[in-house]
C-alpha cells in the first residue's frame, strides 16, 4: 500500500484508510452505543482479536505506512466523531460520547499472544498514546466533559482543573471543541449545543432571579413561612455566591455611568461617533473617552489610560487621516482585545488582564470587555477566542488556583446573557 503525503487537509486518503471509516458509517446504524465502543476497544485500544478481520487488515495496512505517525491522529479522529455526530443528534445516546473518550485514558490490560501481530499492536499503542498529545484528543476530552452529565461540582473552588468548568461557558465552545481538521457536520454540532447551552443557562438565571424577587417580596410583607412553603427553591446557577450574583446582575442590566446602561451607553457613542463624517483618529479619541469614563481616575493615571491610548495611537496609525469604515471599527476593537486579555497561544502574556481585575475588580474588568463587544458586535466571537487562549493555558491548573479567571468567566457568563440572550432583567433593579 502506498499513501501520498500532501499535508493533513491534501494528502490522498488510501483504500484502506476509506474502509475504516465505510465500516464505522455502516456500525454506526444499526449497533448500540455499547456495543460500538467495545468494537472501537477491541480495534483501536486492544489491536488484536478484531471480529471483523478485513477491518483488521485494514488497519495494520495503514500502520505499515511510513508516513503513518504524521496523519493517524486524523483517522482515529475521524473514526471518533463518525460515532460522536451520530450519538449528538439523539439526546438519549450522548452519554455514550464520554465512555467512548475515556477508552482512551483506561488504555489496554489485553496482552497480545500472537508473535506475528506483536510489532503491528506496539505500533498501534504508540500512535494511541502520541494522539493523546494532540489538539484533536484535547477537543474530543472536552467534548467528553460538555456532553458528560456531572462531570463537575458546583462548589466554588476546588482541587479539579480547570477544565472541567468547559460545559458552563457556552462561548467558548466554538474555540475549545473544534480542532483544524472538525468536519462542517462537527461545526454544526457543536454550535448546536452551543445554543442550546446558552439557552439552558438563561432560563435558569431568568428562574433563579425571579425565585429571589418573589421569596423578597413575601419577606417584606410578613410572609417568612408562606415564602419557605409556597416557593420552590431555586438554585443558584453560578458559580458565584449569591451575593456577587445579585450584583453582577445589576451591573449589568442596571444604570452604570450617566444613569445609563451598558447597551445604552454604547448606542450613544455608536450614535455620536460611528459616523461615516469622522476620521478615524476622532474615532479612536472618542474610543478612548468611552472606555476610560468608567475607569477608577486614581488607577487610570498610574498607567493604565496611558498604556490604553499608546495602544489607540499605534492601531492603524497610517490610516488616521482615512475616514472611519466599517474594517478600521472591527480590527480597532478585535485589537482591544489582545491588549486587554491576551495576544495568542504562542505568546499568552496576559498581565494588562490580571492587573485590571487585581484593581478594578472581575466586574467593572467585565464591563471593559462589555463596552467593546456592544459597541461592535461582530467581534463577540473575537472574544470567546481571546478568553479560550486563556482558558486552555490553565486548562489542568487546580480551579482554586485560578480562582480570578473562574469569577471572570462567570461574570461573563451573565453579562453576555443579559445583553445579547433572551433574557431580560432591566425590571428587576
Amino acid at each position: 500500500m502506498t499513501i501520498t503525503w500532501t499535508g493533513c487537509h491534501n494528502r490522498v486518503i488510501s483504500s484502506e484508510e476509506q474502509q475504516l471509516y465505510d465500516h464505522w458509517l455502516d456500525c454506526v446504524e444499526v449497533e448500540s452505543p455499547e456495543e460500538l465502543i467495545e468494537r472501537f476497544r477491541i480495534l483501536f485500544i486492544d489491536g488484536n482479536g478484531y471480529p471483523d478481520r478485513e477491518v483488521g487488515l485494514a488497519l495494520d495496512g495503514l500502520l505499515s505506512s511510513e508516513y503513518i505517525d504524521q496523519y493517524f491522529r486524523y483517522v482515529l479522529n475521524r473514526c471518533c466523531h463518525i460515532l460522536i455526530n451520530r450519538w449528538q443528534a439523539r439526546p438519549q445516546l450522548q452519554a455514550a460520547i464520554p465512555m467512548l473518550i475515556d477508552l482512551f485514558e483506561a488504555g489496554s490490560s489485553k496482552r497480545v499472544n500472537e508473535f506475528s501481530r506483536l510489532r503491528t499492536v506496539r505500533r498501534l499503542r504508540g500512535m494511541v498514546d502520541q494522539f493523546l498529545e494532540t489538539e484533536q484528543y484535547v477537543t474530543l476530552r472536552r467534548l467528553a466533559r460538555v456532553m458528560g452529565e456531572g462531570s463537575e461540582s458546583i462548589a466554588y473552588g476546588g482541587s479539579r482543573p480547570l477544565g472541567t468548568l468547559i460545559r458552563r461557558y457556552p462561548y467558548l465552545y466554538e474555540h475549545c471543541l473544534l480542532s483544524e481538521d472538525s468536519t462542517q457536520e462537527h461545526q454544526q454540532n457543536v454550535r448546536r449545543i452551543q445554543g442550546e447551552a446558552q439557552q439552558r443557562f438563561e432560563i435558569d438565571l431568568s428562574q433563579y432571579v425571579t425565585y429571589r424577587v418573589r421569596r423578597a417580596r413575601m419577606k417584606r410583607k410578613g410572609d417568612t413561612d408562606s415564602a419557605k412553603r409556597i416557593l420552590r427553591p431555586v438554585e443558584n446557577p453560578t458559580l458565584l455566591s449569591d451575593r456577587e450574583l445579585v450584583s453582577s446582575i445589576r451591573q449589568f442590566s442596571g444604570k452604570v455611568e450617566q444613569n445609563r446602561s451598558y447597551r445604552e451607553l454604547a448606542q450613544c457613542f455608536a450614535t455620536r461617533s460611528c459616523q461615516s463624517s469622522l476620521s478615524f483618529k476622532a474615532f479612536k479619541d472618542d474610543l478612548y473617552e468611552y472606555l476610560t469614563a468608567g475607569i477608577d481616575s486614581e488607577y487610570g493615571r498610574r498607567k493604565f489610560n496611558n498604556l490604553l491610548y499608546a495602544h489607540l495611537s499605534n492601531t492603524y496609525s497610517d490610516s488616521e487621516s482615512k475616514l472611519l469604515n466599517d474594517f478600521l471599527v472591527v480590527r480597532t476593537c478585535s485589537q482591544l482585545f489582545s491588549f486587554l486579555v491576551v495576544d495568542s497561544s504562542s505568546n499568552p502574556e496576559h498581565f494588562i488582564f490580571v492587573d485590571l481585575i487585581n484593581n478594578l475588580g472581575p466586574l467593572c474588568t467585565t464591563g471593559l470587555l462589555l463596552k467593546i463587544v456592544l459597541l461592535c458586535r461582530k467581534i463577540k466571537p473575537y472574544l470567546g477566542r481571546r478568553l479560550s487562549i486563556l482558558f486552555n493555558h490553565y486548562e489542568s491548573d487546580a480551579r482554586d488556583g485560578v480562582a480570578w479567571l473562574v469569577n471572570m468567566l462567570e461574570n461573563l457568563n451573565v453579562a453576555l446573557s443579559i445583553n445579547f440572550g433572551s433574557v431580560d432583567l432591566s425590571h428587576i433593579f
